[in-house]
């Protein structure tokens, strides 16, 4: 009968506190075996089952069977648990053994009974945690229970819990009593240890958003959209939307008839205004509705400017203090819904703004201009210099830009005894001839060999003129000086030039235009200077610090200057007449 009485107590309380009974039976569980082991015996291996439908406890304790006991807690030997158990026992098994007493007492019977509003407690609190965290972002209706005339901290209750309102989320120009009924955003939700600490909020912009959808069907079934949001709690706030439906009318749905829409949600804001103006895609637009009441003439905007994104705004003479509002108010709610940053000006002070930038610009213009005049005469300099350089003979062109390579050398050298055979008497022209090595002839050009029939009918004496016309085709350069005796000790001079005709043997060429034409450059004065002219000045200037980094500083002179030791050196090696240095076509000049 007992039982049958406590499974209905027990069902009362899982209805009334909207528990479940899994809940509820691991609680009471829990609870006696708390008071078991307090008032009969503490033993760990101690535990107490309940029957789901009778509502029947029952106490348990496990033993392991082993050869030696060690733990008398949880261990049994084999010969005791053969006598309790029966001989089927072996060492390794567990065994259960009831110990339920006849009667738990008061104390025990007290004990349970906290451990069950305990643990009710704490299931209710995280069902109530559980529930307003998916409610956060939303509003609740709650009741003022206490204010706290120290921090103006606010107590409401919302039911089965408690919510608080900070004095930061209150209106500035609300004042609360207890018992009166307020709307409150679920700002946020926080698990404490005596249950969720719910907070709301008042001054959030997104209760106004909440608000909306609550008066106005259009934005609750998605007809119309809230695009963005400005506040100042307390004080005003701009609403911009936009329809999501052709013919329909944004601002009319959320003003409603005779404003009675927006009305209602100005009543729940404690008087706070609300302007709802249209969100357009084109910003100069929707700037200027932002500034809703005042009307704007003109809207200029300036995406680049140093400050962020300006907005230039032109309002009539009399609209200026109800475009910027009181204390600003106006144009720094439009600042904040569009992202823009608003300057705003009237009629007259726009006028003498566009001289200003207008002055600004035909400058710039100018300048601009300018710049391109002299790029264009500068252009036109290189051009006419290319021309005039393009009409000179391409042979002359050639010889002045090809400097004597290695090959021309060889050349030389292999066509001297031919034109000594030249200059000789007839007959010793001609075994010398005759005896010519045959590289001369071939390097002679093709079309200086005369036909086959040509030479048949040519008199002996005769036969061979092609030595006598060599040199007026060819051209060679002039006969070199007689090598001197060979000196017991070349001086560094002369060592410095051999390395320097060494390396002529590596240089590559002067680049050359398709045409065979030299190209010309533009130094920094803007004159023209050949291409070979400014590689060679700097083949000079290199070699002379390259000299002087290797000889030292030199000579101390008479003025108190310094001379380079290798002036004399230098200048006789030009007078010998040596090749110079073809030009390197990489060198590093900056009119290449």
């Amino acid at each position: 009968m007992r039982n049958n009485e406590f499974m209905m107590a027990l069902n009362a309380l899982c209805h009334q506190r909207d528990l479940s009974k899994d809940v509820v039976f691991d609680a009471i569980e829990t609870a006696l075996q708390a008071a078991y082991r307090r008032d009969f015996e503490h033993d760990p291996n101690i535990e107490v089952e309940m029957d789901r439908t009778t509502g029947e406890a029952r106490v348990f304790v496990d033993w392991r069977v082993v050869d030696e006991v060690e733990d008398d807690s949880s261990q049994l030997a084999l010969d005791e648990a053969q006598a309790k158990f029966g001989d089927h026992v072996a060492v390794g098994d567990t065994l259960r053994e009831e110990r339920t007493p006849r009667n738990f007492g008061r104390i025990a019977a007290q004990t349970a009974k906290q451990v069950i509003l305990q643990r009710i407690r704490e299931a209710e609190r995280d069902r109530a945690f559980h529930e307003y965290s998916s409610r956060e972002g939303e509003i609740v209706l709650g009741t003022v229970q206490s204010v706290d005339s120290r921090n103006g901290l606010v107590r409401l209750s919302l039911g089965k819990v408690e919510a608080v309102m900070p004095v930061s989320e209150q209106l500035p120009n609300e004042r609360y009593r207890v018992g009166q009924r307020v709307r409150g955003f679920v700002s946020d939700v926080n698990r404490v240890t005596r249950g969720p600490q719910i907070t709301l909020s008042r001054t959030h912009k997104e209760m106004l958003r909440r608000l909306l959808e609550m008066e106005v069907p259009e934005i609750a079934n998605g007809t119309v959209e809230v695009r963005a949001i400005a506040r100042e709690p307390g004080a005003r706030s701009k609403v911009a939307v936009a329809a999501m439906q052709p013919g329909v009318d944004p601002v009319g749905a959320c003003v409603g008839m005779k404003g009675i829409r927006i009305q209602n949600i100005v009543n729940e804001l404690n008087g706070e205004k609300i302007d709802v103006v249209a969100w357009s895609p084109d910003e100069s637009i929707y700037v200027a509705n932002a500034l809703s009441p005042a009307k704007v003439m003109e809207t200029l905007l300036d995406p680049g400017n140093e400050e962020g994104r300006t907005a230039v705004v032109v309002v009539p003479d009399r609209q200026l203090s109800l475009a910027i509002g009181k204390e600003g108010q106006n144009a720094r709610l439009a600042a904040k819904l569009t992202g823009w940053r608003i300057d705003i000006k009237n009629a007259s002070e726009m006028h003498e703004e566009r001289d200003r930038l207008a002055a600004r610009h035909a400058a710039y213009e100018a300048k601009v201009a300018r710049q391109r005049q002299e790029e264009a005469e500068r252009l036109a300099a290189a051009e006419a210099l290319l021309a005039e350089a393009q009409a000179a003979p391409a042979a002359d062109a050639v010889t002045e830009s090809v400097a004597p390579t290695a090959a021309d050398k060889l050349a030389f050298d292999e066509l001297a005894p031919a034109e000594e055979a030249v200059a000789a008497p007839a007959d010793e022209g001609v075994s010398k001839v005759d005896a010519a090595p045959e590289p001369v002839q071939k390097a002679a050009p093709t079309q200086a060999q005369p036909a086959p029939d040509v030479v048949e009918k040519t008199p002996p004496a005769k036969a061979q003129p092609a030595p006598a016309s060599m040199p007026e085709q060819r051209k060679p350069a002039p006969k070199p000086t007689p090598k001197a005796a060979p000196q017991p000790q070349p001086s560094y001079d002369d060592w410095l030039d051999e390395e320097d005709d060494y390396e002529e043997e590596e240089v590559a060429e002067t680049p050359q235009s398709p045409l065979g034409l030299p190209f010309y450059t533009l130094n920094e004065r803007g004159e023209a200077q050949s291409l070979d002219e400014t590689l060679e000045r700097n083949r000079r200037d290199k070699k002379k610090k390259s000299r002087k980094g290797q000889q030292g500083p030199g000579k101390r002179s008479s003025r108190g200057g310094w001379e380079d030791d290798d002036s004399d050196a230098s200048s006789s090696s030009r007078k010998r007449g040596k090749p110079s240095r073809s030009p390197r076509p990489w060198s590093e000049d900056k009119n290449w």
